[in-house]
């Protein structure tokens, strides 16, 4: 295990200091499992890597947490349902996907715009779940002169739309 924690901190994963912020969470445990990925760690090894990364809030919220958890042991998977329900509540998650489906480009240029709808739309995937879904929701928010320039060519694809 010290050779595997010694690649494991020379990939530089980021930290974690227990923002309340259901994009920043997310964004977190995605970069983890991402250097989990790179660096081919074991599924035992996985929860005591990504703890250390846990620094002020987190890991005191950690701490509290585990020395619950009846066996003793947290499984990568147990880690990620605690994690995810501490720092990514449903009321949050709800009221990103209000937002999202709120978002218009208004006074922002298309590049902020596409920005915040990437951001957001990892929240709904039920609704952006194919490129013709995901352009047509894109579409849907952008400015009416652009939009009304954009209909007629009938673009399905989210990434020649943007």
């Amino acid at each position: 295990m010290p050779n595997a924690f010694k690649s494991f901190k020379s990939v530089k994963p980021p930290e974690f200091h227990g923002v309340a912020d259901p994009v920043q969470a997310r964004a977190w445990l995605k970069e983890v499992e991402k250097t989990f990925e790179r660096i081919g760690t074991e599924e035992d090894h996985k929860t005591n890597f990504a703890t250390y990364l846990l620094k002020g809030e987190a890991n005191y919220w950690w701490e509290a947490k585990k020395n619950m958890e009846p066996q003793g042991i947290v499984t990568w998977e147990k880690f990620t349902e605690l994690f995810l329900k501490k720092y990514v509540s449903k009321f949050m998650e709800i009221q990103i996907q209000r937002k999202f489906l709120k978002l218009k480009q208004e006074n922002i240029s298309v590049v902020e715009y596409e920005a915040k709808f990437t951001e957001l739309s990892r929240f709904v995937p039920q609704l952006v779940g194919t490129e013709e879904q995901k352009a047509e929701r894109f579409q849907q928010g952008l400015k009416q002169w652009i939009l009304n320039k954009l209909a007629i060519l009938e673009i399905t694809d989210y990434a020649t739309l943007v």
